[in-house]
């Protein structure tokens, strides 16, 4: 079921309609995927959209690391809960999604005219804090970047965050958010479109 079309409501914007049906109004997280391969191309051309997303001092913190060996599957896939771990065995590409806590040794590079500006982010708690915020601002970029790319997404937090962050990342400054299934949808990909609140209920004006 698409998102009804309404050129009176989509007059205010400057996207053009197909790219907001692609991007937002007929986009969902995908359940099932065909066999259609992702590849490294695709994945870059995500990146290199994407990477233009804010973040607080561009800090940058999201990193991923794209499961395409069999052997690498496995691992994960003892790791997801319920029907994610069917999902995840299924799709094309899976990509798990990570903050970087230790993303402020990138800063010297990242915001050049400012000096010694890791030391912002010196106490441990404000910079995990910082660092999860950010990447999720990064997630929500990257799946826009995937449904850019003609591709669906689907993201998931149900598996076991601990282990997972163990088992690909496993040098104590990375933390695992996100595992994200990506693919050509498959037969019956998409659930009902569920409600969504509506402008009153978000917004208010002081």
């Amino acid at each position: 079921m698409s998102a009804p079309e309404s050129s009176e409501a989509l007059s205010p914007l400057t996207l053009a309609p197909e790219a907001q049906r692609q991007l937002f109004l007929e986009a969902r997280t995908a359940n099932t995927f065909t066999d259609e391969p992702v590849t490294d191309e695709q994945m870059r051309a995500v990146h290199e959209l994407v990477k233009y997303a804010p973040t607080s001092m561009n800090q940058q913190p999201l990193r991923v690391v794209l499961v395409r060996s069999q052997e690498a599957r496995t691992r994960l896939l003892a790791h997801m809960t319920g029907r994610n771990q069917e999902k995840t065995a299924k799709a094309p590409l899976v990509a798990v999604l990570a903050a970087d806590l230790d993303f402020h040794e990138e800063l010297p590079r990242l915001v050049p005219f400012l000096e010694n500006p890791q030391e912002i982010f010196a106490d441990p708690g404000v910079r995990e804090a910082s660092a999860r915020f950010n990447t999720a601002l990064q997630v929500g970029y990257f799946i826009l970047g995937v449904r850019a790319a003609g591709l669906a997404a689907g993201p998931m937090v149900g598996f076991d965050h601990a282990a997972v962050t163990k088992e690909f990342f496993g040098d104590g400054r990375h933390a695992a958010v996100c595992v994200v299934n990506i693919g050509k949808p498959g037969p019956d990909a998409w659930m009902g479109r569920l409600p969504r609140l509506a402008y009153e209920d978000v917004f208010s004006t002081v």
